[in-house]
C-alpha cells in the first residue's frame, strides 16, 4: 500500500463523493475520418471511473484514420520485407491506407509501402541513399531518420528543418549512414495518430567487420508497440490537438511487428540476435525471453564497451537494444513483458506480465553450435578507445542544465484533486497507465510538458541554445518528481550521438553511444553530447503525446566559423 490517504480518498470517489460538476458529452454527427467518444474508455480491472469523471469528453474533435473508407476496400497491410539498398541508391517510400485485422477485426490504418512495420532497409555503413517519400494518407507526414547523424536538411523535424508533407505531396531526403547499429524511421508530424497507426519501420546499418557482433544462426527485428481498443472498437484520437497528454496513450493490446503476437521456430541450441524497437507512443517494455540468457551487445548507435549477461532488456520509447539470446533446451520459450503497474486509484503496487509472443525450441541440434562463442563476453576495445578520448569532460561542471516539468490548466476539478493527493508519492518508471479516464480526459490544451533552461528560466522553444559544431557538451537533466504529474521521459536528441555518463551522481561503468535516455522520475542524469554535426537539432521526449504537448527544444550546433556561444 503507498498511501492510505490515497486509498481513502478513493473510497470516497466510489462512493460517489461529489468533485466535480459533470459536463455533457460533445456530440459529432457523421463528421468524414470521425468516431464519436460513445465506447467509454477501457479500465483496468478492479478501477471504475471517476464519479466526478463520468459523461465527461476530451475536449477535442475524435479522428481515426480513412474518413469513413470501408477497410474492406483497401488492401491488407503486408510485413516488412528486406530492402537492402547500397550506395547511391533510391527509395521510393509511400505511406498510404491499408487494411490491418487485429484481433480479428478489421481498421483502416497506415503503412508505409503497405507494410507494416514499413520495408526492413539494410545499408552498408558509409552509404548515402535517395528516398522519394510520398505522401497518400490523409494528413500531413514527414519521415524523420532516428538516430541517423545525417545533414540537417533531411532530418524530417517539421516546423524545425522542413515544412509538413501534405497529403498528396512528396519530398526527397538523401540519408547517410556514418554509423553501425540499428535505426527506425517515422513520422515527425502529429506522431501520437500516424506512428502507431503503422507508419515506422527498422533501417540496418551494417560494418564491414563481419565479426562486429558475437556469432548467431539468425536475426529477428522486433518492432514493439500497442494499441488502444474496447472490443472491437479502437479508441478514437484528437483531431485538433493530441489527447492523453498526461501519460500519452498506453495501449491495451501489445504488439510485435504490428500484430498481437509473436512466434518464432528454432533449434536446440541456437543463438538468435534480436534487434528491438520500441516504436510505441509511450510504453516503456522489460523484455526477456523466458529464462532464455540474454548477452546484451549494442544500443542506439554502437557496441557496449563491454558484452554483458542480462536477465531482462528495458527499452523507453524510441530506444534500440541488440541482444544475442541463445535457446538451448527444447520447449518454448515465452517473450515477455514484465512490470510492476501501479493502480492509482486504489494506491497499490502489482506486478504486470504480458506474453509478446512465443520461441519454440525443437530437439534439433544447432548447426553450427556457437555456446562457445556465446559464452564469451567480449570487449570492444574499438569502442573504449573511441571514449577516451571524451573522457577528461566527464568530471567538470555542466554546461547546460535542463529541468523537466509540466504545466497544466483547465483539468477537471476531480482530475486536480486527486493529483493533488497523488503526487505524496511517485513511481521512478509508470510502467502502465494507472489513471486511464484521468489521462484520456487530458488534452495538449490543458497541459504543456516543460523543458525548462535553469539558467534562464526559458522554456521549450524559447530556449536560446548555441554551441560550438565540435564542441562536447555535458548535459545534466533533472525530471522534478514535485511537478503535478510527475512522469518519465525518454529524451532524444536528433543528429547527435551522445554519451550516458552518470545517473543521479553513479558514474556508469560500461558506456554506449545513445540518442534517445530515460529520464526516470526524481532522477538527475548527465549526457556527454558529441556535437559534431552542424544544423537545428530538435531535443524532445520521445512520448508522443508529450512532445504533442510542446515538450521540445532545439540545440543549434553552430559550423565552427559561426558565432557558438
Amino acid at each position: 500500500m503507498i498511501r492510505r490517504g490515497l486509498a481513502l480518498f478513493a473510497s470516497a470517489l466510489l462512493a460517489g463523493a461529489p468533485l466535480a460538476a459533470q459536463q455533457p458529452a460533445h456530440e459529432h454527427h457523421g463528421m468524414p475520418g470521425m468516431a464519436g467518444h460513445a465506447t467509454p474508455i477501457p479500465m483496468p480491472a478492479n478501477m471504475v471511473m471517476m464519479p466526478g469523471l463520468v459523461g465527461l469528453q476530451p475536449g477535442v474533435t475524435p479522428f481515426v484514420p480513412g474518413g469513413g473508407v470501408d477497410p474492406g476496400t483497401l488492401q491488407p497491410a503486408r510485413p516488412a520485407a528486406l530492402t537492402a539498398l547500397g550506395d547511391g541508391d533510391t527509395l521510393e517510400l509511400t505511406a498510404g491506407l491499408v487494411r490491418r485485422t487485429i484481433r480479428g477485426h478489421d481498421f483502416v490504418m497506415y503503412a508505409f509501402n503497405g507494410r507494416v512495420p514499413g520495408p526492413l532497409i539494410r545499408v552498408p555503413q558509409g552509404a548515402t541513399i535517395t528516398v522519394r517519400f510520398h505522401n497518400r494518407i490523409d494528413l500531413p507526414s514527414s519521415v524523420h531518420w532516428h538516430g541517423v547523424r545525417l545533414d540537417n536538411g533531411s532530418d524530417g523535424a517539421v516546423g524545425v528543418t522542413q515544412q509538413p508533407v501534405p497529403a498528396g505531396g512528396s519530398y526527397t531526403y538523401t540519408v547517410h549512414f556514418p554509423d553501425a547499429g540499428i535505426y527506425w524511421y517515422h513520422p515527425h508530424v502529429r506522431e501520437d495518430v500516424e506512428q502507431p497507426m503503422g507508419l515506422f519501420g527498422n533501417v540496418v546499418v551494417d560494418a564491414p567487420d563481419s565479426d562486429y557482433y558475437s556469432p548467431a544462426n539468425g536475426e529477428e527485428m522486433l518492432m514493439l508497440g500497442d494499441l488502444l481498443m474496447q472490443a472491437d472498437t479502437l479508441i478514437p484520437y484528437g483531431a485538433d490537438a493530441p489527447d492523453f497528454a498526461l501519460m500519452g496513450r498506453v495501449g491495451n493490446v501489445l504488439l510485435v511487428n504490428g500484430e498481437p503476437g509473436y512466434a518464432l521456430r528454432v533449434h536446440r541450441g541456437e543463438v538468435v540476435r534480436f534487434y528491438l524497437t520500441n516504436a510505441a507512443s509511450s510504453r516503456t517494455f522489460n523484455v526477456s525471453f523466458g529464462g532464455a540468457p540474454i548477452k546484451v551487445l549494442a544500443s542506439d548507435e554502437s557496441r557496449f564497451e563491454r558484452e554483458a549477461l542480462v536477465p531482462s532488456v528495458v527499452l523507453a520509447p524510441a530506444e534500440r537494444y541488440v541482444v544475442a539470446v541463445r535457446f538451448d533446451r527444447p520447449g518454448r520459450y515465452p517473450v515477455l513483458n514484465a512490470v510492476q503497474a501501479i493502480n492509482h486509484f486504489r494506491g497499490e503496487f502489482e506486478p504486470e506480465v504480458d506474453t509478446l509472443g512465443t520461441v519454440t525450441v525443437d530437439s534439433a541440434p544447432a548447426v553450427p553450435d556457437h555456446g562457445a562463442a556465446f559464452d564469451r563476453l567480449r570487449a570492444n576495445a574499438a569502442v573504449s578507445r573511441e571514449v577516451e578520448r571524451y573522457r577528461k569532460a566527464f568530471d567538470r561542471p555542466p554546461d547546460k542544465r535542463l529541468t523537466l516539468t509540466v504545466h497544466t490548466s483547465g483539468l477537471p476539478l476531480a482530475t486536480v484533486q486527486f493529483m493533488t493527493i497523488d503526487t505524496a508519492y511517485y513511481a521512478p518508471v509508470e510502467w502502465v497507465d494507472g489513471m486511464p479516464d484521468m489521462n484520456w480526459l487530458s488534452t495538449s490544451k490543458q497541459v504543456r510538458w516543460v523543458i525548462r533552461d535553469d539558467a534562464t528560466g526559458r522554456e521549450n522553444e524559447a530556449i536560446d541554445w548555441h554551441v560550438r559544431q565540435g564542441s562536447v557538451v555535458k548535459l545534466r537533466l533533472f525530471n522534478d518528481p514535485h511537478s503535478f504529474h510527475p512522469m518519465q521521459h525518454p529524451i532524444h536528441l536528433h543528429g547527435q550521438r551522445m554519451l550516458v555518463i552518470a545517473r543521479d551522481g553513479v558514474p556508469m561503468r560500461n558506456l554506449v553511444w545513445k540518442d534517445t535516455a530515460l529520464i526516470p522520475v526524481g532522477s538527475t542524469v548527465d549526457l556527454l553530447i558529441d556535437a559534431s554535426n552542424p544544423g537545428a537539432w530538435m531535443l524532445h521526449c520521445h512520448i508522443a503525446e508529450h512532445l504533442g504537448a510542446g515538450m521540445m527544444t532545439v540545440m543549434h550546433v553552430d559550423p565552427t566559423h559561426g558565432p557558438g556561444r
